[in-house]
């Protein structure tokens, strides 16, 4: 009889992961589920409330009903040195990170995926909604990491940082399935997790504001809000002047475009004050508690160093937008690494900067700096820090962290 292949699901406790278990069984696979605990740490009150056990529960019950053997690991020093250490660090230097890309590199892709191979394993596999296969480039295998079949729930976004290693380990049994589909396989298999609601948020602090988890460890500072005004001359050359080619374009252009701009207090004025630069982000809204502006305000740059917050009055201020991104040489990651940019080289590609965004068209251009990123239309509440992920059609290329 054939060996049957070892694959151990990371059950989170979701419905998701739940039916990619099932249907792993039902292929054929021999299945362990495992739950990965990545945070206890009570010394950083979270809330009241404390979704791991439930989670953790949620994910036995699930392994008891398919019968596979499920054990708990417990990843949370790990996690806190590599996804939470990174977060505060990040977020002080006026930076937005973001934990869930990190978490699928470093912790389900990497830890969980050595301990899944000392039970071992031939693969791992989770329950995202993506999708990936496999092709020949000159005569060596290449692992193709493909956009999730629901337009909605697309994840492919959360695994741009990962490598063809990883990949060749990874399966995600779900990722052909629309979300109406996978609840419905839950349904009809009396899985306990159907209905359960998705969880939002960071993927591991649950049911918290971000200031307030931030707060634990990043002290309130009072600091100046500064308003900026929309006529600001630096605002006249961030974007590409009209019929000029790339080979028109010399490395000044390339900065003045795709480089966030740097504001001075005397730029504008100070309407307010607030309780740290290092809570705030590009594009922020909420949680400024200036009134009487009329418009709405937004954060459109912040600076830890001199604790200020610049803001913009109203959604078409064009301190909001950026035409072009970069990023630095050493945080470039290519998927396919077939596929990397030389020097001097450039291609179109369609790209996102968050989760869930409409994809939009961009040039890329590699320098010997790094990468500029040039977009046909201005994109939103860039902030540094941020993943700008690139595709070729529903193929994640790669990815990089915003300079």
């Amino acid at each position: 009889m054939e060996n049957k292949k070892r694959v151990v699901v990371g059950l989170s406790g979701g419905v998701d992961s739940s039916v990619a278990a099932y249907l792993l069984k039902k292929q054929g696979y021999e299945v362990i589920g495992m739950f990965m605990k990545n945070w206890h740490d009570e010394s950083v009150t979270i809330s009241n409330e404390c979704p791991w056990m439930e989670d953790s529960t949620d994910a036995m019950l699930v392994a008891q009903k398919l019968d596979i053997p499920f054990q708990a690991i417990d990843l949370s020093e790990e996690y806190k040195d590599r996804i939470v250490d990174y977060m505060f660090a990040e977020y002080e230097a006026g930076r937005t990170p973001n934990p869930d890309i990190l978490c699928n590199r470093e912790i389900k892709f990497d830890i969980f995926l050595k301990a899944a191979q000392k039970l071992k394993a031939d693969f791992v596999a989770t329950g995202h909604y993506c999708q990936k296969d496999e092709i020949s480039v000159k005569g060596k295998p290449v692992y193709r990491l493909l956009a999730g079949a629901d337009n909605g729930k697309d994840q492919s976004y959360f695994l741009c940082q990962l490598n063809q290693e990883q990949l060749s380990k990874a399966l995600f049994p779900i990722g052909h399935l629309q979300k109406s589909e996978v609840r419905k396989i839950a349904k009809e298999q009396d899985l306990i997790t159907a209905d359960k609601k998705d969880s939002q948020g960071l993927c591991f602090i649950g049911k918290v504001r971000l200031p307030d988890f931030l707060q634990q460890q990043l002290q309130p500072k009072k600091g100046a809000i500064v308003v900026i005004p929309e006529d600001l001359p630096i605002y006249s050359n961030k974007r590409i002047p009209a019929g000029i080619s790339l080979e028109d374009f010399d490395i000044e252009t390339w900065d003045s475009i795709c480089l966030p701009i740097k504001y001075n207090e005397t730029d504008g004025k100070k309407i307010g004050d607030h309780n740290g630069a290092h809570y705030f982000t590009v594009g922020q809204r909420k949680g400024l508690h200036v009134g009487g502006t009329g418009k709405p305000l937004f954060v459109i740059a912040t600076d830890t160093k001199s604790n200020v917050i610049y803001t913009g009055l109203g959604e078409e201020h064009p301190g909001l937008n950026r035409y072009g991104l970069f990023v630095p040489k050493n945080d470039i990651h290519w998927i396919r690494e077939d596929l990397k940019l030389e020097v001097g080289e450039s291609r179109r590609y369609l790209s996102r900067i968050r989760y869930r965004q409409p994809l939009s068209w961009a040039t890329y251009l590699m320098k010997e700096n790094g990468l500029y990123i040039l977009f046909d239309e201005a994109q939103r509440g860039v902030a540094s820090g941020q993943f700008v992920a690139w595709y070729d059609g529903n193929e994640s290329i790669g990815s990089g962290v915003i300079f």
